[in-house]
């Protein structure tokens, strides 16, 4: 039987040597978990990298890592995907190992045709409301760095990496605590994963929207697509990402059961990469480890609303990611290599429903459409309509806006100098100023040579769309299941996909009793 060791080794240490010292018998071995330990490094202390790894001896053979999946041939009617984002997309490849077809529905565009309507906003302002950097293949995920960090716990965490790692994601991807792909590498992935679905009898419908849910006594029947076509299926997997707020309003109207979500709201900040690195590491920036990542909370014990930093993008670029036409949303982004000249991060304030913000079910949909219009607006104002708010982090702690060149940044759309007094609601900058200071103390000189970009107000849905704990399936409404980011029921690429794959397996115990 293969062994496991697991150690912590100095990060210039030779691995194979360390492996040969602990296990002299063994004839091969593999990385299970790595992860790098950089606390300190700004203190001298020498970085440190922990290792899970399997080691073979001779006759042994590694554990299988990927499991093997039996044909159960099709349904009488194929599942209805809506959203080609990594819940869905995932949702219908774990489908189709037990060779299960499926039809996917995605309002968007194909990855590079999506990367053209994209780059034809940020540098022109011609903003494609159907094709943005929200909608389309890949989802939003495509354009929010390629993390797949995930803090659930789920057997279906190693079949999301392994499977990525089949399709071309690099082997580290397999094993190492804080996997990246990077938006340039996971675009590739995605159009294979689609490819490979096509060719196992999946149907992939873009540029197509789910205009409308058809349900017969509460129980899914169908889909009515944008082109008029309507669409028959008893499984509907609604995985339409955090920012499709028409599906939202369609939801309520057909009293499918939700309920209002808390969210947070802040800002972007962004710092030379340079700088960044040499205040996490120290004398060690020299060495190859890799822009420095770091993550950073606050709780106010006054109000007890947290502050902290989300999505951080090292070696990254702050991106315009609206999907509105009169609305400015900023998101973060890197490609596989992080090397951008910039690394940013949100830094955010969590919003309280029903404390924060009063109304209806969609009252934080409002809540966010009132922000991103009012950066709109702004920069139609003072600039074109493209460009998004910024300030320098040391004028926006004295309330001053001042004036002057523009700072040099990563974002492709542009930038104008803007009091976010104007943009964000004043408990969200009342906390943001109370956090850095104490931001400042756990990462010294955090504060300088940093600037502020708004709004990021899209951190997650504004409702979680109620489902049944075991059977995944709506609570009001059998054959609906609320999938993924969008839904509720996951935060980033990994935990959505992770979903997709868990709404798969209910409907093949469903359909096929597996």
């Amino acid at each position: 039987m293969p062994s496991r060791l697991q150690f912590t080794l100095d990060f210039e240490a030779d691995l194979e040597q360390e492996v040969t010292k602990r296990a002299p018998d063994s004839v091969d071995f593999r990385i299970l978990s790595q992860s790098l330990d950089a606390r300190g490094a700004n203190r001298g202390k020498r970085p440190r990298y922990q290792y899970n790894i399997e080691v073979i001896s001779s006759g042994e053979k590694f554990t299988k890592q990927q499991e093997e999946f039996k044909n159960l041939g099709g349904l009488s009617q194929k599942p209805i995907i809506i959203g080609a984002g990594p819940g869905g997309l995932f949702c219908a490849l774990r489908l189709a190992d037990y060779g299960v077809p499926s039809i996917i529905i995605e309002r968007g565009e194909r990855a590079h045709e999506r990367m053209k309507d994209i780059a034809k906003a940020w540098r022109y302002g011609e903003f494609n409301p159907e094709s943005n950097v929200c909608y389309g293949e890949g989802g939003a995920g495509l354009f929010s760095d390629g993390k797949l960090i995930t803090r659930i716990k789920s057997p279906f965490v190693s079949y999301v990496m392994n499977r990525l790692v089949d399709f071309g994601a690099p082997e580290e991807t397999a094993y190492i605590s804080n996997p990246h792909l990077g938006s340039n590498k996971i675009r590739v992935l995605i159009g294979k994963i689609s490819e490979f679905l096509i060719s196992n009898g999946c149907e992939i419908h873009y540029k197509t929207k789910a205009t409308e849910l058809i349900f017969e006594d509460n129980i899914a029947v169908g889909v009515v697509l944008s082109n008029g076509k309507t669409l028959r299926s008893n499984n509907i997997i609604l995985a339409t990402g955090h920012s499709a707020g028409d599906m939202y309003q369609h939801l309520e109207k057909l009293k499918v059961s939700m309920k209002p979500k808390s969210f947070a709201v802040g800002v972007r900040i962004e710092h030379p990469r340079k700088y960044m690195d040499e205040l996490q590491y120290g004398d060690f920036i020299k060495n190859e480890l890799g822009a420095a990542r770091y993550r950073l909370s606050y709780e106010n014990p006054e109000t007890s609303k947290g502050t902290y930093s989300f999505c951080m993008c090292p070696g990254g670029y702050v991106l315009s990611s609206g999907t509105e036409n009169n609305g400015l949303v900023v998101n973060g982004m890197s490609n596989y290599a992080r090397n951008s000249p910039w690394s940013n991060s949100a830094l955010v304030v969590s919003v309280e429903a029903g404390v924060d913000f009063e109304g209806g079910l969609l009252a934080g949909l409002d809540f966010q459409r009132k922000i991103e219009s009012a950066a709109f607006n702004c920069s139609v104002e003072k600039a074109t309509g493209k460009e998004v708010p910024f300030i320098e982090v040391d004028r926006f702690l004295e309330g001053k806006v001042g004036s002057g060149d523009l700072p040099k940044s990563s974002c492709p759309s542009g930038l104008f100098r803007q009091d976010l007094t104007e943009v964000l609601p004043s408990f969200i900058l009342d906390h943001l100023k109370t956090a850095f200071s104490h931001f400042d103390k756990s990462i010294k000189g955090f504060l300088n040579k940093a600037i502020l970009i708004a709004p990021e107000s899209r951190t997650s849905a504004p409702v979680t769309i109620d489902r049944d704990y075991e059977t995944l399936e709506s609570t009001s409404h059998a054959g609906l299941y609320p999938c993924g980011e969008g839904a509720g029921h996951a935060g980033g690429i990994t935990s959505a996909a992770v979903d997709g794959v868990k709404i798969a397996m209910s409907i093949l115990k469903k359909e096929k009793n597996i």
